[in-house]
């Protein structure tokens, strides 16, 4: 988190050093934790924009010979925005909270299944660029997955997970009556993770991240999940988007919860989250 956000990236904006820096960390990353490259390489580059873009896509395949031919998505963006306008002198739009703080959470899951090999679904551990250019880096690797006739089965994308909301959920879904998600993720965390806010539906946050196109293009269920409910945090896209303003202990606490939903997930012979 802490690299990620750190000024050395400069905001992470596409096709800059900064953003390069970061996906050879995410590569390491993967490659330590026994996270193999889905392609013939980590990086898959983008064909729709005129910047160098690339995601970074790594799976840890299924041991079930029939489910290993589902896969489940797991993905947040690593892009942020780069340089502002200064603001005490500050000029770098580190993008702790977006995004950061979800590409942390997927660099986590992909070092627990990584490390147990634990799933007979195969899980594939995506992190996107070019969102803030407008959902480009999912779109593309969805084309993709839809040209290959991949067996998608469901994405989840974790997205702006560094602050905590004042609710009786602890995380939302966007889209959360389009599928059986929030039910299933409930049930098996035990605990009121994953809850309806109202202004998600009403700012139309489901077509805004990098969830939508697994659901326009392959149809299969799609959420983000998130925590800034618009009161909780006033850094979006600005210079004091820091690791300062983040909370470790929230963080740690969803994505503890969220392992045991993907584990799930992951195990049961029939898939349990439906449109």
């Amino acid at each position: 988190m802490k690299f990620l956000a750190s000024d050395d990236l400069q905001g992470r904006d596409v096709g800059t050093e900064g953003i390069a820096k970061a996906a050879s960390y995410i590569e390491k990353c993967f490659k330590k934790h026994g996270v193999k490259p889905y392609f013939t390489s980590y990086k898959d580059t983008l064909g729709n924009l005129k910047e160098l873009a690339y995601n970074i896509v790594g799976v840890v395949p299924g041991t079930d010979e029939k489910l290993k031919e589902e896969y489940i998505v797991i993905g947040a963006h690593y892009d942020h925005i780069g340089f502002q306008d200064a603001k005490n002198g500050d000029e770098i739009a580190n993008g702790a909270n977006d995004n950061a703080s979800g590409t942390t959470a997927v660099l986590e899951f992909a070092k627990y299944f990584g490390k147990h090999k634990s799933n007979k679904r195969s899980l594939l551990f995506v992190l996107f660029s070019a969102e803030e250019k407008g959902l480009l880096g999912s779109e593309h690797l969805a084309e993709k997955f839809k040209d290959e006739n991949l067996n998608v089965v469901a994405m989840l994308n974790f997205e702006m997970i560094g602050v905590p909301m004042k609710k009786d959920y602890i995380t939302y879904l966007t889209g959360y009556d389009m599928s059986n998600a929030a039910t299933v993720i409930n049930e098996e965390a035990g605990t009121n993770l994953a809850g309806f806010l109202p202004e998600a539906e009403k700012y139309g946050l489901f077509k805004r991240s990098d969830n939508f196109y697994f659901y326009s293009l392959l149809n299969v269920p799609a959420h983000t999940i998130c925590t800034f409910d618009f009161t909780n945090y006033e850094y979006y896209h600005d210079v004091a988007d820091e690791v300062s303003e983040m909370d470790f202990g929230h963080m740690t606490n969803v994505i503890n919860a969220f392992i045991p939903v993907l584990d799930k997930l992951a195990n049961t012979k029939e898939f349990l989250i439906k449109l």
